[in-house]
């Protein structure tokens, strides 16, 4: 359970001000990889997302990358203007629009590789130790959006 705190916290009492300054630094760290390829990792992580299952309509990578549409439909468009994605409708649902890795966009996949190698080596952490970390964030994340909104 969360303790409750008699004082004014500061900012170092702050679990979101941890994780806020956490995710900076990690995509920091991951900025010259991407830099490489004229990626930003929001970008990365819808390829990522199409990498994993190619062909996915918008509302299921929104879901998937717990994104709203209106800020998906900017990174796919920017994607598909690097010809690294394209889009279409679905001919299974009209008002439905899948994306589609180009061979362009399926050739960055090695990416994937190299960003969470260089993330272990940077954090030097084994596997059970980042499987630990990623359990215990996830938790977080679904705790608090789980949570009600006041």
């Amino acid at each position: 359970m969360y303790h409750r705190r008699m004082s004014t916290p500061t900012v170092s009492d702050l679990l979101c001000f941890d994780l806020y300054s956490t995710s900076r630094q990690m995509t920091a760290a991951y900025r010259p990889l991407l830099d490489e390829h004229d990626l930003t990792y929001p970008q990365y992580l819808v390829l990522l997302a199409l990498w994993e299952q190619d062909g996915q309509s918008v509302k299921e990578l929104a879901a998937r990358l717990r994104l709203d549409y209106g800020t998906l439909s900017p990174l796919v468009k920017r994607l598909e203007a690097h010809g690294r994605v394209t889009r279409a409708r679905n001919p299974q649902d009209e008002r439905s629009t899948l994306v589609t890795l180009t061979p362009a966009g399926a050739a960055l996949r090695p990416l994937a590789d190299r960003l969470y190698e260089h993330a272990a080596d940077v954090l030097e952490m084994d596997d059970a130790d980042l499987a630990t970390l990623r359990r215990l964030i996830g938790t977080v994340r679904d705790r608090l959006a789980a949570a009600p909104i006041d």
